[in-house]
């Protein structure tokens, strides 16, 4: 038998690089996996360049330049523009002051994926087809965000109560918004027929999310009552909603609901669209909301019982945080879906941002720029959607949903 000498070192193996292994193993780890990869990139590499090219000679990209104030703000007059400049001030703002804030804890506050996507936005704003002084002010938000978030991260550090309030500052930057938006106060007031475009389509989805989340809790919460008056009430309720489409219940909110009111009362039109998806969108929360209650254990309320706790402390404190974390995944999805149900608005007379593209399109010197219109639509609703989704992803990571 050979003596092993244990004075012998070797050196360890060469590291494989990461990128070099996740590629090998997840698209040529075999002959017919290397083939479909090869099949697959080809394609996509095909309409890329398909893509580029049409992009660059066939499309007819002046639709969106001598159009885009009409499908950013609608109608709004365009000596109040600057009020919706502050309104991107505070939003920037408070942005970057709540990613600092959450991100106190954290090691790095600009990682290197943060750096470029920094670094890429300004090349982003010289695309948009703006005048230079335009240009000039997004680049000063996006410095904004990132002067805030870096002063928030300082605060925070010195002060940790300062994430408590975070609610309480975007519930007074919203009040803000609206009243700088709308007029009245000092300022002039603008008609809601005037409001327009992705202006009143995040208005719109915000405020309906807003609303419609407590309801939802509360539903779910009646539909698992105890009280047969409430749980009937409750359990009815999100079965009638939820076996109508939405876009039955908006024409519901714009005719019927000024019949049930008396004469000369007649609600804005925007307050019966929000009634209307707050009212849908409620009934499909309550069913999330209910899985998560369904998730947390029975003995985590008969605990909260043994200590004392009356049972809306026991909801409050115990069960529905436990229920809220495990149902952010499908809560989101339908913060997403009422984003986008947001387009049938156009429908019943709302120019929100698909109601101003149609609008855009009926021009005679636009007729048939159908997929450079449709396209920017839908960025805009990617972009959107994509960071609802990411931060949903944050969220459930800071938590540790996973445990």
């Amino acid at each position: 038998m050979k003596k092993i000498n244990t004075n012998e070192f070797y050196a360890p193996p060469f590291p494989e690089n990461n990128a070099i292994k996740w590629l090998r193993e997840n698209f040529f780890s075999t002959w017919y996996n290397t083939l479909l990869s090869l099949i697959l990139f080809s394609l996509i590499l095909w309409g890329v360049i398909n893509f580029i090219s049409w992009a660059k000679t066939e499309a007819e990209w002046q639709v969106i330049k001598v159009n885009l104030p009409l499908l950013m703000v609608g109608r709004y007059p365009r000596d109040q523009y600057w009020r919706i400049w502050v309104i991107v001030g505070i939003i920037s703002s408070l942005f970057g002051f709540s990613w600092g804030v959450i991100a106190r804890n954290s090691a790095q506050l600009f990682t290197l994926p943060v750096l470029i996507g920094i670094a890429f936005l300004p090349v982003i704003i010289l695309i948009i087809p703006v005048n230079v002084f335009f240009k000039l002010l997004l680049l000063g938000m996006v410095i904004l965000v990132v002067a805030t978030a870096w002063s928030g991260k300082k605060l925070s550090i010195k002060n940790s109560k300062l994430g408590k309030y975070l609610s309480f500052y975007w519930l007074i930057a919203f009040i803000l918004i609206v009243w700088l938006i709308g007029g009245g106060l000092g300022l002039k007031s603008v008609s809601t027929n005037d409001w327009g475009g992705l202006m009143l389509t995040v208005l719109m989805a915000v405020v309906s999310i807003f609303l419609s989340f407590p309801l939802g809790v509360l539903l779910a919460l009646g539909r698992q009552s105890t009280l047969p008056v409430i749980r009937i009430f409750s359990i009815g309720y999100i079965e009638i909603i939820r076996g109508l489409p939405l876009i039955s219940i908006l024409f519901m909110g714009q005719i019927l609901i000024p019949l049930f009111l008396p004469d000369g009362m007649r609600p804005d039109r925007i307050f019966r669209a929000i009634l209307g998806l707050t009212l849908f969108s409620a009934a499909y929360l309550a069913e999330n909301v209910r899985g998560g209650l369904q998730s947390v254990l029975r003995g985590q309320s008969e605990a909260a019982k043994a200590l004392g706790l009356n049972t809306p402390l026991s909801l409050g404190l115990i069960v529905l945080p436990q229920a809220l974390k495990v149902a952010i995944p499908s809560i989101v999805g339908q913060f997403i879906s009422l984003f986008q149900d947001t387009t049938l608005l156009s429908i019943v007379g709302l120019v929100e941002l698909l109601g101003i593209s149609r609008s855009i399109l009926a021009q005679p010197e636009f007729l048939g720029d159908y997929a450079e219109v449709y396209l920017f639509d839908g960025i805009i609703f990617w972009i959107v959607c994509y960071a609802m989704s990411v931060g949903s992803r944050q969220l459930e990571k800071k938590l540790n949903t996973t445990n």
